[in-house]
């Protein structure tokens, strides 16, 4: 398993959850990181505020000109530092965060 896919399962373990923009850049990081096209997805509704956001978001990355390596670096950071910010358990029962649409 690479450092990302264990980033990946990890950011489901948190003992607490992450702020809404600290999800955000997670769902950015990982699009990128799974080299998703952005052009190619499907556009949130003018009333869908949370795929609205999600979509800002993973604009945000692209913008950036992060390659899928870089983003995956990112994102395993990112993870870590939330872990140390909201804390890990590694026996919890996976949640639904960030990383999944």
């Amino acid at each position: 398993m690479s450092a990302f896919d264990t980033a990946v399962a990890d950011s489901k373990k948190l003992t607490a959850k992450p702020s809404n923009d600290e999800l955000l850049e997670l769902y950015g990081l990982f699009k990128v990181a799974n080299g998703e096209d952005i052009t190619k997805a499907e556009k949130p509704g003018m009333f869908d505020l949370k795929g609205k956001a999600k979509t800002k978001a993973w604009q945000t990355q692209v913008d950036a000109g992060l390659t899928s390596d870089e983003a995956k670096e990112k994102y395993v950071k990112l993870v870590e530092s939330l872990k140390e910010k909201y804390g890990y358990d590694a026996n919890k029962v996976p949640e639904n965060v960030g990383a999944t649409a």
